[in-house]
């Protein structure tokens, strides 16, 4: 047996529970990871609704402590972290079963505190920007919401690919926006489309009213993308928008840890609980204020 959070019901944060559960069985083509930390996205408890009870929580880091029949990735010992399959229990217990091809080595330079905080928002951020937006060196990046959780990392990588990025945020954050890259950093509740000339990409995480005049600020072959919401129709035909939901990439990611490791990605991490407080783990999460990841400490 093992200690896990699990959610019983549609309520919530009302609905979660701390249990003595079975080990995990594993697929000819899983790894068993003993977790040391798994990280927490806000509305996930949403996800599981229709396969309760689950485990919810799926950016994980921990050790290897055994690997199906079938299994090369990775072997018993190696720290490996990884964004967890939504359709199947996630990591807040003391062992879990994932998919081995998901799991990649950890970062060496970082814990597992940070090394969890970073899968589910990093490659939201690295598809955001490389796949769908297609962005490259030299060209201009808006980014909405540059201090929050997806933002911070597409900050980042969007400076250290060689754009020229300007961030939105609140009034407090702007320097942390500066800190974390950014050319320009503009007042969420100013009028951006009338204080910067346009930009190649537009990269939303916050949705709403910015991301409805994105489209003004957009060049001649422009693209609006958001992990937010679905973006407006454009009224340009030259203009592409996309909305999409992070996928897990084991490539993407293993080029995270490679940037995490030479200190050009560096993750936050707002708090860390114990898996016996899950639930204030939780309400942390919905909490204002909060900067950068919460985490579980599993061992």
């Amino acid at each position: 047996m093992m200690r896990a959070v699990r959610l019983h019901s549609a309520e919530g944060i009302d609905g979660l529970a701390i249990e003595d559960v079975a080990i995990p069985t594993l697929e000819t083509t899983d790894a068993l990871v003993r977790i040391h930390a798994a990280a927490i996205t806000r509305d996930e408890l949403e996800w599981p609704l229709d396969r309760l009870p689950a485990i919810p929580s799926y950016e994980v880091s921990g050790v290897v402590e055994a690997v199906g029949a079938d299994v090369t990735e990775v072997a018993a010992d190696d720290p490996v972290f990884a964004l967890t399959a939504f359709d199947r229990d996630g990591g807040a217990s003391e062992l879990a079963a994932v998919p081995a091809q998901l799991l990649v080595p950890k970062p060496r330079a970082l814990d597992h505190f940070e090394s969890a905080a970073i899968p589910l928002a990093g490659l939201s951020a690295w598809q955001g920007l490389f796949g769908h937006g297609q962005l490259e060196a030299g060209q201009r990046v808006l980014i909405h919401g540059a201090a929050g959780g997806v933002g911070q990392f597409a900050t980042q990588l969007a400076r250290d690919r060689g754009a020229y990025v300007i961030g939105t945020a609140s009034a407090d954050a702007l320097e942390r926006v500066r800190e974390l890259g950014a050319n320009e950093a503009i007042d969420r509740h100013a009028r951006f489309e009338e204080l910067l000339d346009p930009v190649d990409l537009v990269f939303d995480t916050v949705g709403g009213e910015a991301l409805a005049r994105s489209e003004s600020v957009l060049l001649d072959g422009g693209r609006l993308v958001s992990v937010a919401e679905e973006p407006p129709e454009p009224s340009r035909s030259d203009i592409t928008a996309v909305y999409f939901v992070v996928e897990p990439n084991t490539r993407q990611l293993a080029e995270l840890a490679r940037l995490a490791d030479a200190g050009k990605l560096v993750p936050a991490v707002d708090s860390v609980f114990p898996l016996a407080s899950a639930r204030e783990a939780f309400e942390r999460v919905q909490a204002a204020g909060k900067r950068g990841k919460v985490v579980l400490r599993v061992q």
